[in-house]
């Protein structure tokens, strides 16, 4: 791999990592300057997500760019184990953060009247602390197997077997790995957000009939008016499925590849992967860094209410 695949590739990571910084500090200065932020339980979860992706974009992404740059890995075999543990650690505890956020839309949603009683404070942090303890049991069994080193197929220091002598128990580990992150979560989304989904459109049918009711009572009004009232009537409906696609079609997007190619490797070892391929998946899996801070956060009116803020004090002062 060289020329300008590899050149679009080394781009690509340097972006991902800049733009992940930059969204997930800026969901961080949220939370620290907003006491409303602070009080809604989800912001565990939030928190949780965002300091897990700082710390990929700190540690990893530049790992993988300098294994792209330098075609070789970029650093000795310590740091590498080190910088492998870290991924297995973050990814997994971000996955389920995930997860763990569509179980609070969930309850919120189908569950309204007894929310504050089903999701705590102390049952969000117990969510929490089972997400570090399955990151970190992976994360060890990785270390202690010496199961973690440098692949030059994703130019990464990740989950790699070095010879092929374990190779059976190595392939059971990452099956059991994929299925208990990814999996599980993709799971666990479906499940969570498809439920929402349910409830929003009874919503939005309970609200059309109320309005259509209202139009026919209200014989002398405008034409635009009523128009205005339909077009209204289709975004509701529309608004709901967007977000739930923009959640799953995220989160399947960028990190099946990933996931599907390891998989596929570990059952087939004959198979090649191409690098430029295998380099490409990873960078789908950097990616979701920068966008959960968008699909989480910063979108919602709340965030750009408080970003805005902070933004117009800094003009100020300047």
């Amino acid at each position: 791999m060289s020329g300008i695949p590899e050149f679009l590739l080394e781009v690509c990571v340097l972006v991902t990592a800049v733009v992940s910084l930059l969204t997930n500090l800026s969901v961080l200065l949220c939370y620290c300057q907003s006491s409303e932020l602070r009080s809604h339980v989800p912001g565990i979860f939030i928190l949780n997500l965002s300091f897990s992706n700082i710390l990929l974009a700190a540690i990893n992404m530049p790992t993988t760019f300098l294994g792209v740059a330098e075609n070789g890995k970029p650093f000795g075999d310590p740091f590498c184990q080190a910088a492998s543990f870290a991924e297995t650690f973050l990814t997994t505890n971000a996955m389920l953060s995930m997860a763990a956020l569509s179980v609070d839309r969930w309850i919120a949603v189908v569950f309204p009247l007894s929310y504050s009683s089903k999701m705590r404070y102390r049952d969000a942090l117990l969510m929490v602390a089972y997400s570090w303890l399955q990151s970190l049991g992976f994360s060890l069994t990785q270390l202690l197997m010496n199961w973690g080193g440098y692949s030059h197929t994703y130019a990464s220091c990740t989950v790699h077997l070095e010879d092929g002598s374990r190779l059976a128990p190595y392939a059971a580990f990452t099956a059991l790995f994929h299925s208990s992150s990814f999996l599980l979560c993709l799971l666990v989304l479906c499940f969570a957000y498809l439920k929402v989904l349910r409830v929003a459109r009874s919503h939005c049918k309970r609200i059309d009939v109320i309005t259509v009711q209202t139009l026919l009572l209200l014989v002398d009004i405008h034409p635009s008016v009523k128009e205005r009232c339909l077009a209204q009537q289709k975004k509701r409906r529309q608004r709901a499925t967007k977000k739930i696609c923009i959640f799953i079609g995220s989160f399947v997007l960028c990190f099946s590849p990933y996931v599907v190619t390891r998989q596929l490797v570990e059952l087939i070892p004959s198979v090649h992967i191409p690098r430029y391929w295998g380099v490409t998946t990873k960078c789908l899996t950097y990616a979701k860094t920068s966008t959960d801070a968008f699909v989480y956060c910063l979108l919602r009116q709340q965030y750009r209410k408080v970003l805005v803020n902070i933004i117009r004090r800094v003009l100020r002062k300047n």
